[in-house]
């Protein structure tokens, strides 16, 4: 009797005439994850190459962006710091450009007005070593110095407190996620991730002088963020330094604000039994 497949000479295909309709299938092999291996997916899997123009020096180039639709948010930290499965989106939120050194959040990167552009070439263009945008993912250690270089021009270009306090608070999201993903074996763990937290603490401090002096002469929205969570974030990074007063006013102001939406009076409930607890733990020490 002709097989199934007989006839498949006239494609070339004889070779595969005689194959088994229901041969059992081969145990798929595992990734390190779990997932088969062939789904397992590397960081650089989940970025792509995007084009922009400076401008400051009017030059194309190109530099790694997340494919928004390809990661999962899996939560939040206490301060608003997202966390996503696949890659630390933070990791790509600054555009540089590698010609003339300008850098800045992916959300200021085209607002650059005629006097800021000037600053710019004057105190970093003239000095900047251009670089080659050659690779397939940052680092912890490359975002780093991506966000100081972009701290450095937001300085220079005078910009609002809030920019150069958003900037200071993402760097101290980027340097949490670092301490997280530090080799346990190195030798001088202990050490890497002290400095992290060191770090991570500067630019806190440094974010929350911004916002408090933001809050007193800009308006909102302030960094795409109302007056709610720009509140929020800083009852919460004022109570990690103690200073619970200003966390206590700002977290009873947004649980009484008409304005803020459910998700975040719930999320201040949380910080005000937090907050109480501190204070009471504080009193009880001093007696």
């Amino acid at each position: 009797m002709a097989g199934l497949l007989s006839g498949l000479e006239q494609f070339g295909l004889s070779n595969l005439e005689n194959m088994d309709l229901y041969e059992a299938p081969k145990k798929e092999e595992k990734g390190p994850d779990g997932k088969p291996a062939s789904a397992a997916m590397q960081e650089q899997d989940y970025l792509f190459d995007k084009s922009f123009t400076c401008p400051i020096c009017d030059k194309e180039f190109k530099a790694r962006t997340v494919r928004i639709g390809k990661v999962k948010l899996s939560g939040s930290d206490l301060d608003l710091r997202p966390r996503y499965e696949q890659v630390d989106l933070l990791k790509y939120d600054i555009i540089m450009c590698p010609s003339c050194g300008y850098a800045a959040l992916s959300r200021f990167f085209k607002f650059v007005t005629s006097p800021q552009a000037k600053n710019i070439k004057k105190t970093i263009s003239t000095t900047f070593k251009p670089q080659k945008e050659t690779k397939e993912i940052y680092t912890y250690d490359e975002a780093l110095e991506r966000y100081k270089l972009t701290l450095a021009n937001a300085i220079v270009k005078q910009t609002r407190a809030s920019e150069k306090a958003y900037i200071c608070l993402k760097t101290a999201w980027l340097l949490r996620g670092k301490a997280e993903h530090l080799d346990k074996n190195l030798p001088d763990y202990e050490a890497q991730k002290k400095q992290c937290e060191d770090e991570e603490n500067e630019f806190l401090r440094n974010a929350l002088e911004g916002f408090l002096a933001a809050r007193q002469t800009e308006s909102f929205p302030m960094c795409g963020m109302d007056e709610p969570t720009v509140d929020y974030l800083i009852a919460v990074t004022a109570m990690r330094f103690e200073q619970y007063d200003v966390s206590s006013r700002l977290i009873t102001g947004i649980l009484t604000s008409p304005t803020a939406n459910p998700r975040m009076k719930d999320k201040a409930r949380d910080i005000k039994e937090m907050l109480m607890k501190k204070i009471k733990e504080k009193n009880a020490a001093r007696k």
